[in-house]
């Protein structure tokens, strides 16, 4: 592997060991794009909210353009095909800071994430050459149409099919896809279709084409603005030369994509989370009750401060992955031939960390969203104030880029395709952890700092590895029907990747400025001493299930999970209301 990527490695690296790039390290350069974002949507996206929600013809796709002009669309693109030639981190700042309006950031999402890069990682170059440039400005605007009617999750399932012209010319393609975000108004669409019925491919459809239409807009629960329709494709006359990538290897372009959604909707469900903190700390510091402001309650100030808790935590993993990505494609050669090919294997190489993104940070987003209607109590539930709209817009996320609970079977199943294929040593791991259940784990030296929270993240990480070898021991490869304990496995694996990335970020922080490093440092320790006892419980649950509730089964199961995660006596109360003095005190987050 020449670029050195190797997703799940969190599981068997101490804390720390890996260097993650973290936000505190953003360029100036960085933070000015980012600015660049924010003042766009709150100069120009937000005052045209009833217009977008309303539909009004042609103003979300004028701001799309709008937005290309500022080069918001353009960020991954190479400086040879029109764009700025930047990566993932800096794709990550825009992400952040264009979420604010929902029905546009997930036109933005899709335009700049899954309608843009599968041209990039696998056009030829005369597609590229063709396609990227007006992609990057907003010339073109762009759409992903992968799901059908009777294949939602299940991708692969999909019935359009594609056939070839006897002169070899063109493809006809026929059949529908379903919730096409974008397609009421895209230029450019990937287009997945079997050819001859049986093998999945791509192709690059422009909307021109003949025999290409959509149907009306769906009625949704949320996002009204953005264009959700059904692509109808009747006897389509697609060039030959717009087959994207091979026939037969659809599947490839189509999970390489969804990673890079996955990520991108992390990025953004982020920003939104910082957007909704603030509009809550306004709220609470101007409302009045029983003659003093809300922000006064403690039980307000411990919902601003989980929070802002699970902000610092998306951004810890978000930002991860992004300089995990950057890191990977520096290693490559970009004038090879391979290049963009091998970019995108370092995407499938983290496929396990954008699905922990997407899960873990679209659940966040959903809690803040819940939580902003909560503490403005009646005002929430009305369409007039905005947590209302949060709360609607933000359920989607849930849903798209793979269903959270696809991706929950993801994450396990990747682990073990791993496992089973040599790429990650998971056998020596877990004999390393059957030996230390006797002897004793392995401490962190008592004089580093923070060593009794990284010992029980380290403890954590064992715990993930024990409990799925006991699983895979028992099933088989009949744990892959068993979706109950691999969602259980799923959840101890985002929390020990969440755990590890936060801790790693307040070592970080620490060794650079230790007073600084307060504040993430009590919003880690809140976090940990919250969930760690949680995934204890979870942990010994899944086991007693694997032994079917069988006390002797279980036995020498729930004596081993009793050795992991000592419960650490800790304030929650009283760090949460630390974190949220700043919070309130900043009357934001802050970016």
């Amino acid at each position: 592997m020449t670029h050195g990527v190797q997703g799940g490695r969190f599981l068997v690296r101490p804390v720390g060991e890996a260097d993650p790039f973290i936000p505190e390290e953003l360029s100036p350069e960085l933070q000015q794009l980012r600015g660049l974002a924010i003042d766009f949507v709150e100069g120009e996206v937000i005052p045209r909210d009833d217009d977008i929600e309303a539909q009004t013809p042609g103003v979300l796709p004028t701001l799309l353009k709008k937005a290309g002009e500022l080069g918001l669309m353009m960020v991954e693109v190479p400086e040879a095909f029109g764009g700025l030639g930047l990566g993932k981190i800096a794709a990550t700042v825009v992400a952040e800071g264009a979420a604010g309006q929902g029905s546009f950031t997930a036109a933005l999402m899709c335009q700049t994430g899954i309608a843009t890069m599968p041209v990039l990682y696998f056009g030829t170059c005369e597609q590229q050459e063709k396609y990227l440039s007006k992609l990057a400005t907003g010339e073109f605007l762009g759409a992903y149409a992968l799901t059908e009617a009777g294949a939602g999750s299940d991708a692969l399932a999909a019935r359009t099919k594609a056939v070839k012209t006897p002169d070899g010319k063109w493809y006809l393609l026929n059949g529908e896809k379903q919730f096409i975000t974008n397609g009421g108004f895209a230029d450019l669409m990937t287009v997945f279709a079997k050819v001859d019925g049986e093998h999945f491919s791509a192709f690059l459809v422009e909307r021109t084409m003949p025999g290409v239409s959509h149907g009306p807009e769906e009625k949704k629960m949320g996002i009204y603005g953005s264009s959700t329709v059904p692509l109808i494709l009747q006897d389509a006359k697609v060039p030959a030369a717009n087959l994207l990538g091979e026939v037969g290897k659809g599947h490839q372009i189509a999970f390489a994509s969804l990673n890079i959604g996955r990520w991108k909707l992390g990025a953004a469900t982020m920003g939104q989370c910082k957007r909704i903190l603030r509009r809550v700390v306004q709220y609470v510091k101007e409302r009045h009750q029983f003659g003093e402001p809300l922000a006064a309650f403690e039980l307000t100030q411990q919902k601003i401060a989980e929070m802002a808790i699970k902000i610092f935590l998306c951004e810890s993993i978000v930002y991860r992955y992004a300089g995990e990505i950057d890191r990977g494609v520096a290693a490559l050669d970009p004038a090879g031939a391979t290049h963009f090919r091998e970019r995108a294997k370092i995407n499938e190489a983290l496929a396990i960390e954008a699905s922990i993104s997407k899960v873990f940070c679209s659940e966040s987003l959903f809690e803040c969203a819940d939580e902003a209607v909560q503490l403005f109590g009646g005002y929430g539930y009305l369409r007039e104030y905005r947590p209302e709209r949060y709360y609607r817009d933000n359920r989607i996320n849930r849903i798209w880029e793979g269903t959270n609970e696809i991706n929950r079977f993801l994450i396990p199943g990747t682990l073990m395709k791993r496992m089973a294929k040599g790429g990650i040593d998971f056998l020596t791991e877990l004999t390393t952890i059957l030996g230390e259940l006797k002897s004793g784990f392995a401490t962190v030296d008592p004089a580093v700092p923070l060593a009794v929270w990284q010992d029980q993240v380290n403890q954590l990480k064992k715990l993930v590895i024990y409990v799925g070898g006991v699983a895979v021991n028992v099933y088989g490869p009949d744990i892959q029907q068993r979706q109950q304990i691999l969602h259980d496995m799923a959840d101890l694996a985002i929390a020990a990747y969440v755990a590890d990335s936060a801790l790693a970020r307040v070592l970080k922080l620490h060794r650079r400025d230790a007073a600084a490093a307060q504040l993430p440092l009590c919003m880690v320790t809140a976090y940990l001493a919250r969930r760690l006892p949680e995934l204890k419980m979870l942990a010994n649950q899944a086991v007693a299930n694997i032994a079917a509730g069988d006390a002797e089964k279980y036995r020498p199961y729930g004596k081993a999970v009793g050795k992991f995660l000592h419960y650490l006596p800790f304030d929650l109360v009283a760090a949460r209301r630390d974190i949220a003095a700043v919070i309130l005190a900043r009357g934001e987050y802050g970016w």
